[in-house]
């Protein structure tokens, strides 16, 4: 599989993984809403059971939209090329984990491997962002070589 390839089914996976989320985000959501709907007006004006329900609802709202907000700028990845450093935008598989550089989305599978959606604000990004294949970083005590970036 070229890198090419390599990338497009990592950025397809993560965006399949955002669509999960989202999915999973706006059932949960509506639920709310449904639970909020059975329950009827409020009782009174201190109605704190009312007021949770909203406010999960409110929750699962915000979620349910950063969600899409991610799948959005995966979806602008999905026309750039590989890299050669590390950058926005950039997998990086170092020997102790893989990275792509785009949306804080936490652990993915993509072809059977772990990957990590980082966000390009996190403390690790800033101390990898600019290397190349073959430069060592140290984070949180623990040393890695950049084996690929693409």
């Amino acid at each position: 599989m070229t890198k090419e390839e390599h990338r497009a089914a990592v950025i397809a996976d993560s965006i399949a993984h955002q669509r999960h989320v989202a999915q999973t985000a706006r059932a949960e959501m509506d639920a709310a809403q449904q639970q909020a709907n059975d329950y009827g007006p409020n009782k009174d004006r201190y109605d704190s059971f009312r007021t949770k329900i909203m406010r999960s609802r409110d929750m699962f709202a915000k979620q349910y939209s950063n969600a899409l907000e991610s799948i959005v700028h995966l979806q602008e990845l999905q026309n750039s090329k590989p890299q050669s450093m590390v950058d926005y935008g950039s997998i990086v598989v170092t020997d102790k984990q893989r990275m792509f550089v785009s949306v804080g989305m936490g652990k993915f599978t993509s072809g059977g491997e772990v990957y990590f959606g980082i966000s390009a604000n996190v403390p690790v990004f800033q101390v990898i962002k600019g290397r190349r294949e073959g430069d060592t970083f140290s984070f949180n005590g623990v040393k890695q070589t950049i084996v690929e970036v693409f």
